[in-house]
């Protein structure tokens, strides 16, 4: 066996080269490229039964808790819908928090901040984009990404970049795609004052993939494409990775037959001009709004390959072939997918809705894969993945009579009551984490959950794979195998993020603890960080 200091240089070694440093946690995922992997090894499988809370923040609001959390020069960054904190990563201390009062209608979600040479960077209530000093509090510029009024919205955490010609530059686009008339968008906008740098439109405006929406009327317009979760980005080849949401109304194909490009995709572009490369459709002709949730992992497999990991509320992995993406050749060719894996039960899933009867399918509209994707462990080259596992019935309104209203939900359902499907009893409800085989797409292992899995996952140098439960049980699973090694009740259901860093010479681990009973059927708590360390 290697010596524990000279172990960690070789992992660390074959981790993802976006990584910029082990003792960090700089960015939504950990690094640029979305792998989640931690460097770190103190914590092992031989003494995380000694982990133990070594602080906590509570925040004391009610909310739903879905921030990531970013850790750099000691400072712990997350977010509320209104509210941005800054504590200590060590002692948990309150450093400073940032409120910005809105009561602009929107999801009442914010999952995180970016941060870049001495700022953050978050989405607003009122579909804004605002920068903040992450030494002081203190705001800064703001752009705007929308039209709060006609439903648009920016729930995810951005992710910042200085480009080769050291242009800070800062990723976000707008969600609501499920609003009548809504389509997403992707932006780059300037690090240092806010002003947009490039868009790009999912719902393309002309050229051959606007060619693929039908039956477009004012009745009718072209809606979806949003983008809700944070985005990947291989800095070397300066190529940026996003999943985009569903088309809508939701269940009524007869209003959107087609594929409808670029919804229920990962596209690539250009991160420096927003330059439309390639993409791939991994859920085509959706009915089930089933969107591409979550960012992909960019990874390199044992055996070479350059893959894009991707998973969405399907409940599949796809392994996408990123090998000949480059920044100066675009195509509408797609991308081939190498590999899909099912992630959690999937029954129904070709079924046509109907007007008369609900038809039952898996995953519901609450299951799959949520906001928080893939991660990977490069020396097991081992993906690993949550899932919920939630089935839903949806009976659809008849397309004839189905009209939109600006702004509002359109989804087509017909049952007002659930205008976005019936779920199955909480009773019925579960979850897994999954481990695949990144080069052959194999299962290797799967832990049952019982209950939704849809907080982060990240394994860590130790053999150590961290995640946590609705029930909010928070979970150290040995990576090899799936065996639980430990857990924490922490009384409040996980959702957020899940991160791996280092202070004071030692590694800790911190979780975003506390959802909101308004979409998932949990306890209501206040919503808190919590730290835990080694004795």
């Amino acid at each position: 066996m290697l010596p524990a200091r000279l172990t960690a240089l070789v992992l660390f070694s074959l981790a993802p080269a976006a990584f910029p440093q082990t003792a960090e946690w700089p960015s939504y995922n950990g690094d640029l490229a979305s792998t989640r992997f931690s460097a770190l090894n103190e914590i092992t499988a031989a003494n995380v039964g000694s982990l133990r809370p070594a602080c906590n923040y509570d925040t004391g609001e009610t909310i739903a808790f879905q921030t990531g959390l970013v850790m750099t020069g000691g400072t712990i960054y997350f977010t509320t819908f209104n509210n941005t904190y800054a504590i200590d990563a060590s002692t948990c201390a309150l450093k400073w928090k940032y409120n910005r009062p809105d009561t602009t209608p929107g999801l009442g979600v914010n999952r995180g901040v970016a941060y870049l040479d001495g700022k953050l960077f978050r989405g607003a209530a009122g579909a804004h984009l605002i920068a903040i000093d992450a030494a002081t509090g203190m705001p800064g510029w703001e752009a705007t990404l929308g039209d709060a009024a006609n439903g648009d919205s920016v729930p995810l955490a951005p992710i910042a970049w200085t480009a080769p010609d050291k242009t800070g530059m800062v990723f976000a686009g707008n969600a609501g795609g499920d609003n009548f008339g809504v389509t997403g968008h992707i932006f780059a906008f300037s690090a240092d004052d806010g002003h947009e740098l490039w868009r790009f439109n999912v719902v393309p405006e002309s050229g051959p993939a606007r060619k693929t929406w039908k039956n477009l009327s004012d009745r009718n317009p072209p809606t979806g494409g949003a983008t809700w979760t944070t985005y990947s980005l291989d800095s070397d080849a300066g190529i940026l990775w996003v999943s985009t949401g569903n088309v809508a109304p939701d269940f009524l194909v007869a209003l959107h037959p087609g594929s409808n490009l670029y919804t229920t995709s990962v596209v690539a572009l250009d991160a420096r001009t927003g330059k439309f490369l390639r993409y791939v459709q991994p859920v085509r002709n959706d009915f089930h709004d089933w969107d591409m949730t979550s960012p992909p992992a960019l990874i390199r497999t044992a055996g070479g390959r350059l893959i894009a990991a991707a998973a969405g509320k399907d409940g599949m992995l796809y392994a996408i072939d990123r090998s000949g993406v480059n920044a100066t050749t675009a195509s509408q060719s797609p991308l081939k997918i190498d590999y899909a894996t099912p992630v959690t039960t999937r029954s129904n899933v070709k079924t046509r809705l109907n007007t008369k009867t609900e038809t039952r399918f898996c995953p519901g509209t609450q299951g799959g894969t949520e906001w928080n994707g893939p991660a990977f462990h490069p020396t097991l080259n081992t993906i690993f993945v949550n899932a919920v596992d939630w089935c839903a019935s949806v009976r659809i309104a008849d397309a004839a009579t189905v009209t939109g209203k600006r702004g509002a939900p359109w989804a087509g359902s017909g049952d007002p009551q659930h205008m976005f499907g019936r779920t199955d009893p909480k009773e019925m409800w579960g979850g897994w984490l999954t481990a695949i085989d990144a080069d052959t797409g194999k299962v290797r292992w799967k832990y049952k959950s019982p209950t939704p899995m849809i907080a982060a996952v990240t394994p860590t140098a130790g053999g150590l794979v961290f995640t946590g439960d609705l029930n909010g049980d928070f979970l150290a699973l040995d990576a090899s195998n799936g065996s639980v090694l430990w857990k924490n009740a922490t009384g409040a259901p996980l959702g957020g993020g899940v991160i791996s860093y280092q202070t004071g010479g030692h590694q800790r681990i911190a979780v975003a603890a506390g959802m909101s009973p308004v979409n998932w059927p949990v306890a209501k708590v206040t919503a808190r960080v919590i730290v835990y360390a080694l004795p």
